[in-house]
């Protein structure tokens, strides 16, 4: 396993053959909220794993025994002019679109809080698993603004309309059990085996061929609100794009030949 820093605030660590990226919210004494230097450094972060062809499952956990993210530094926003509040909003966004358009599958660890931009950071990926200590909101209405790194948009595709606004509108917290009845988490785990549970997925995922991973992530996103014959556009578009590579004849050999695949990733 390999480490690397960006920033003060955050780590990412590669597992096995560097196929799996950690990427460690690593801010504890304030239970990971998010200041302006936090979310540059999980921008950048995510930057270099969009980057990196090796990657092929980025998973997001939290190095505080106690909470995955608090959401927005309020202490720091206290402080802020309008004209600052408004300066820091590119680069807030900047933190939350890193992770939502990273074009691998990603998986959120979840443990205890999750809220506000802490939530939004775990709807940005494409599978949740929480333990039992997780609990889970979008207050955002309760301090005067709204959810605004993509939780309007990211929680009723999730759990619908009507169930979104309710949580949103009354901004109060779901604690784990509720959490994954009401689908805001896909895998509820024992406290304390989320990360181990997360990376347990993730290792599965990366056993496939990545050329097919990206090109169904991408499917996917970009199929999701389309009626359904655009949306089978948006997948014969996809088809296309692996169909003649590397990766589909090596699965198809290995799948005759009964043995593992070794991905070209082309």
């Amino acid at each position: 396993m390999s480490e690397e820093r960006f920033g003060e605030f955050v780590l990412v660590r590669r597992h096995g053959r560097g196929h799996v990226a950690e990427l460690v919210l690593d801010r504890p004494k304030a239970m990971n909220a998010v200041s302006t230097g936090m979310a540059r450094c999980v921008a950048d972060a995510c930057a270099a794993l969009a980057g990196d062809r090796d990657v092929r499952v980025v998973v997001l956990t939290s190095s505080h025994e106690r909470a995955f993210c608090v959401g927005a530094d309020l202490k720091e926003r206290n402080s802020f002019s309008d004209a600052d509040l408004l300066r820091q909003r590119p680069v807030a966004r900047a933190a939350y679109a890193g992770v939502l358009e990273l074009p691998v599958p990603t998986v959120a660890a979840v443990h205890g809080f999750a809220l506000g931009g802490g939530f939004e950071l775990a709807l940005s990926c494409d599978v949740i698993v929480a333990d039992r200590t997780a609990v889970m909101g979008l207050p955002e209405v309760s301090v005067g603004v709204i959810p605004g790194g993509g939780g309007t948009q990211l929680l009723p595709r999730r759990v619908g309309a009507a169930r979104a606004a309710e949580l949103i509108f009354t901004a109060r917290r779901v604690e784990a059990v509720e959490a994954r009845e009401l689908g805001l988490v896909d895998e509820l785990v024992e406290e304390g085996r989320d990360r181990e549970e997360a990376l347990a997925v993730a290792s599965r995922i990366a056993a496939n061929s990545p050329v097919g991973l990206r090109a169904a992530k991408r499917a996917l996103r970009l199929g999701h609100g389309l009626d359904l014959a655009a949306g089978l556009e948006v997948e014969d578009a996809a088809w296309r794009s692996v169909a003649f590579s590397g990766d589909r004849a090596e699965g198809v050999a290995a799948f005759n030949e009964k043995r593992r695949p070794e991905w070209p990733g082309e």
